[in-house]
This record gives C-alpha cells, structure tokens and sequence, in this order.
C-alpha cells in the first residue's frame, strides 16, 4: 500500500529524460486532501548513475513542494532487479502502487544489441518488479505506434503481429517488448499506450532529439533565405504528431483508470495533417516559402545530405521512411477513457510556431558557440 501519508505511490523509469520529467510533474500535479499530512502522489524515479546531475538539475527546477515527492533512486531499468540491492528492491516493491515504464531507446540508428538490451531487458526486468509489488494497481507501459512497422491502413490498438516488417532495429525490439508485456496482462494490471511521432512540449516548444519530423524543421531553418524548399514525395501521407505534454497527460490518466487494465491505448492525432500541409506550416513559421512541389525519393535523399545536417540528426534516411508509411491508427480505447477529462491532443496549427523558434533558438545557441571555439585564442 502507498507509503502513509500520500494517496498515491508511483514509480518511473526513464527519469530524467523529458517523457519522464513531464511526466514526473503531471503526476506531482495532483495534492492530496490530508489535513496535516503531504497527501498528493509520491514519485519514485529510477535514475541512471551518468544521468544523476542531469536528474538533480532537473529538480532544482521544480517548486519545493513538487520537488519534496520525489526521491531519486540510483539504478538501471535494464539490470536485474533494476538496479537495486535485495533491501531496497524489496522495500520499494512494498508500497509502489503504480508504475510508469518510460525506458526505452528508439533514435535512428541504435544498433541492434543495444536496443534489444533496453526495450526487451528492461520490459522483463520492470515485469519482475511488478510480480514482487504487493498492492499493484497498474504499470503503465509506454511503448509506440511504431511496433505497426510498415503497416498500411489502418491499425487497431487490440493489434499487434499483423505480418508486418520493421524499418529499423528500434521499432522491431519495440514490438518484441510489447509482445512480452501483452503476454503478462494475464496475470497483472497492466495498460499498454502507443503514441505516434512524439514532438515538443506543445507550450514550451522544448524537444529532447532533433529527429524524425525536427529534420523538417531544421532543412527549411538551414536552406538559404531565398530558397524553396521541394516538399520530398508527393506529400499526400498523413504525419501524425503527438507532443509530449499531451502524451504524458494521457498516459496518467490512463494509469488512474481502472477501466483501463488489460487495455492498448493510440496516443494520436485524430485528425493528422499531411506531410505537405505540416511542411507548410513549419515553412510559414519559419517565414520562408512554402514548398512548390515535390521530389522523388532518390533526389530528396541527397538533399538530406545537406551540410551541418547531420550535426543535429543522426539518420536523415528516417524522415523518408516515415514520410512514406500510409497507415492511421484506431484510437477507440483513447477516446473511451479520456472523452470525459478534457485530454485531447491540440492540433499541429496551435504549436507549430513554438516547435519552430525552439529549434531556431538552438540553432542559434550551436552557431554561437561553434563561432566561440574558432575565434577564442586560449581553445
């Protein structure tokens, strides 16, 4: 049961990248009614020894009295027991009552061993975890509509192996993961959400990896001033995008609902822009002008080659095999669970602007520095 004097006590992994941050506040968002007690939810983040600065950090930037629900806990979602000593994962296991698995590795370009290692090895070892909590009322999965692979049409969120192939090694342990936990509904509470291309947190624009849709953004912010931009492909497929804010709203709800166990949730935009219109957008953001056509896959290929590209994205090659998946995703369950909480996800439009002068800013913040290092006499 909840350790005394809060209503709710929740573990997460992940922690401090920004799904699990976010995340981190949405839950701390919720106070507790105990006259004279701290009430509210209690966060136990998992935290990676190289990331305990950066984790650190990231409390100090939180209000003293979010910030007192969380206990940084020094561990590894991928190890046996987490991480963890006999004692501690015992102890935690004792009054855990909901868990957040946020861990796990998709960036273009991952090899193989790594991410089977942190999305398979980490779904086993947060599933023994589970087994050993003695008052579980949910663990929360987060895993993607990307484990449809190269689906077309449209994919329902009961489904998974549906014969599909996988673009990328990151997609395909996904899925493997996903099988493993699904396979575990049998016997514990558990609530599986996909979200679709996840961005920027929609108020702030702040975004963790400039990839995936982000290399959009940065070809229009890096061409010339005078430049038209060609849109790659025709443009016609549906991109759908999520941000972060909304995801991790939903996903805790999701965790609060009872309704929700045994459950597979699409986090997505009901009502996805095509590529085309997302490129204008951005293009119009950015203030250049909006793309004049399109370009086959062998030229839009090279034009990902454009120097300094690569400074910020690691596959280019990964926009293009997005671009060309014509799937939708059936969100059915999502509209279920949430149609009565006021969660839906805003549309592109409404935080367009925001995604854009945050990676202008970082650009600017990256072409500084790199001016700093050339000119200093003492680098």
């Amino acid at each position: 049961m909840p350790r005394a004097g809060y209503d709710d006590v929740v573990l997460v992994t992940g922690f401090p990248s920004l799904s699990a941050r976010r995340l981190c506040e949405e839950l701390l968002r919720e106070r507790g009614a105990h006259a004279g007690r701290a009430g509210g939810t209690l966060v136990h983040a998992i935290v990676r020894s190289k990331f305990a600065d950066e984790a650190i950090a990231a409390l100090d930037g939180m209000a003293p009295e979010e910030r007192s629900r969380v206990n940084l806990i020094e561990g590894d979602a991928t190890s046996m027991d987490l991480g963890l000593s006999g004692p501690e994962f015992l102890g935690l296991a004792r009054e855990v009552d909901r868990i957040h698995h946020v861990v796990q590795v998709s960036y273009p370009g991952v090899d193989a061993k790594t991410a089977a290692h942190v999305n398979v090895g980490s779904a086993r070892e947060i599933l023994e975890f589970a087994e050993a909590c003695e008052s579980l009322r949910c663990l929360v999965f987060h895993s993607t509509a990307h484990v449809s692979g190269d689906r077309e049409g449209r994919v329902f969120e009961d489904e998974l192996e549906a014969g599909q192939s996988f673009r990328n090694v990151g997609e395909e342990t996904q899925a493997l993961a996903e099988k493993v936990v699904r396979e575990a509904m049998k016997r514990l509470p558990i609530a599986v959400v996909r979200p679709s291309i996840v961005v920027g947190d929609s108020t702030t624009g702040e975004v963790e990896h400039f990839d995936g849709p982000y290399l959009l953004i940065l070809l229009i912010l890096t061409s010339p001033a005078d430049f038209t931009l060609p849109l790659p492909g025709r443009g016609e497929m549906p991109l759908n995008l999520v941000p972060v804010d909304y995801v991790v709203r939903a996903a805790q709800a999701i965790g609060k609902s009872e309704g929700a166990i045994g459950k597979t949730f699409h986090l997505v935009d009901p009502a996805p822009l095509s590529v085309r219109k997302v490129f204008e957008l951005v293009a119009r953001a950015a203030g250049r002008p909006a793309p004049p056509g399109f370009i086959p896959a062998n030229l839009t290929k090279a034009l990902l080659r454009t120097p300094g590209l690569r400074r910020f994205v690691k596959s280019p090659r990964a926009l293009l095999e997005t671009l060309g998946t014509d799937v939708t995703y059936d969100h059915a369950n999502a509209d279920e669970t949430l149609s009565g909480l006021s969660i839906r996800c805003p549309p592109f439009e409404s935080y367009v602007e925001r995604l854009v002068h945050f990676a202008q800013e970082r650009l600017r913040q990256k072409h500084a520095r790199s001016e700093a290092e050339v000119h200093d006499p003492l680098g």
